[in-house]
């Protein structure tokens, strides 16, 4: 009934069983070493996850610090630009006829004297708020 012998065809299974083994077992440690090797990243990105938010906080607290801080100063130096700036050193005024010019010259001074102050104050505060994230980044 069999061609060959029946030791032929156990021997054949044995073989056909022991690559199956082999595949398997070659199969199992690749996908122990990928769970192993999953497992490790998600850890890295949970710790990356957590730096980021530490960093991400310091910055939200040290914009908001500088933003008060900033929102003060700005509200200050409009109330003082917006009373005048007064030249306390000459106590007489120039000859001239119309007052209405020399009244027209202070506006545009004061104006363009708090314009000058703001933007000084933007990039002084904007510097500060720059240190502050770069050290909490560092950190």
């Amino acid at each position: 009934m069999f061609p060959l012998p029946i030791t032929t065809y156990v021997k054949i299974g044995i073989l056909v069983v022991a690559v199956l083994g082999a595949f398997a077992y070659g199969w199992h440690t690749r996908d122990v070493d990928f769970s192993n090797y999953k497992t490790e990243i998600k850890v890295a990105s949970e710790k990356q996850q957590a730096e980021v938010e530490s960093i991400k906080k310091q910055h939200e607290l040290a914009t908001k610090g500088i933003q008060d801080e900033y929102d003060a100063k700005l509200n200050l130096l409009r109330q003082y630009y917006a009373n005048g700036v007064r030249n306390t050193g000459a106590s007489t005024m120039p000859g001239i006829s119309s007052t209405s010019k020399l009244s027209d010259a202070i506006a545009a001074y004061n104006v363009l004297a708090g314009q000058c102050a703001q933007t000084t104050l933007q990039v002084v505060e904007w510097q500060k708020w720059y240190n502050e994230v770069k050290k909490a980044s560092v950190e």
